[in-house]
């Protein structure tokens, strides 16, 4: 059932309807907004991750 739950031509209607909905000279700058908050996103997620990197598991069973 859902394994052509999204077919090519969905997205070009989807993007159709941005256009409609947002105009022309709206997406692009939008696109570049949503460019720009992923970048910083990442950064920041790669920054925390070398920032406090987890420590090595330690092996607390009993013996």
């Amino acid at each position: 059932m859902l394994r052509n739950a999204m077919q090519p031509w969905h997205l070009i209607v989807l993007l159709v309807v941005c256009l409609l909905v947002f105009g022309s000279k709206k997406l692009p700058e939008m696109a570049r907004g949503l460019g720009k908050s992923l970048r910083i996103l990442k950064a920041e997620t790669a920054a925390l991750r070398t920032e406090n990197p987890r420590p090595p598991a330690s092996d607390d069973r009993p013996a």
